[in-house]
């Protein structure tokens, strides 16, 4: 593909699709690295890692995009439910209240590496008896941060945003265009 424009080291069809909803053209290179939180790390230092990780990863002549996406309440980092009761868990916590939903990119080009973080606040309404345990029946949240997708059925828990859409959804629009556009990236290039 050579009309790309960058590389993303993301295996995430959320991010591909919103990169390609405003017209990127990119190559896809999932970053295989470890995702594991380290003793005593904060939600940001986390979510920067995993981002800059992700951008470093791989060596190529295109600019790399790495991205993570963390659900962050009571000083804890919710990540990708492992199963079932984790994921009911997670959902019957942010119940009734606000959380935040962090979003770090990171773009690496040879030598260089640029990254920013993205704090949106999201409001959950009261879930209902049993609406986490339907809402697990969907598939949906197994592979979501917090265990839910705004993008998804999990917008129908979601009555506030306060913030980037586009970022709890996994990659911050404005962000991502202004730090590919540092880049050299042409952004407009295959806008009709």
């Amino acid at each position: 593909m050579s009309e790309a424009q960058f590389i993303l080291a993301s295996k995430s069809p959320r991010r591909a699709d919103l990169l390609r909803s405003v017209g990127f053209k990119f190559l896809i290179e999932p970053a295989d690295i470890d995702e594991s939180l380290k003793v005593g790390e904060g939600p940001r230092d986390y979510v920067r890692r995993m981002a800059r990780s992700k951008a470093r990863h791989i060596r190529a002549d295109l600019a790399v995009l790495g991205a993570d996406t963390i659900v962050h309440v009571d000083g804890e980092v919710l990540g990708k439910p492992a199963d079932r009761g984790q994921a009911i868990s997670f959902l019957d916590r942010l119940s009734g209240r606000e959380h935040e939903v962090m979003t770090a990119v990171a773009i690496s080009l040879r030598d260089r590496i640029e990254i920013v973080d993205v704090v949106t606040k999201v409001h959950f309404r009261d879930l209902k008896s049993g609406e986490a345990a339907r809402y697990w029946a969907t598939g949906e949240p197994l592979d979501k941060a917090g265990g839910y997708g705004l993008q998804g059925v999990g917008a129908v828990f979601v009555d506030q945003v306060i913030g980037s859409y586009s970022a709890v959804i996994g990659l911050p629009l404005v962000e991502t265009e202004r730090l590919l556009s540092s880049f050299g990236v042409d952004t407009w290039r295959n806008r009709a």
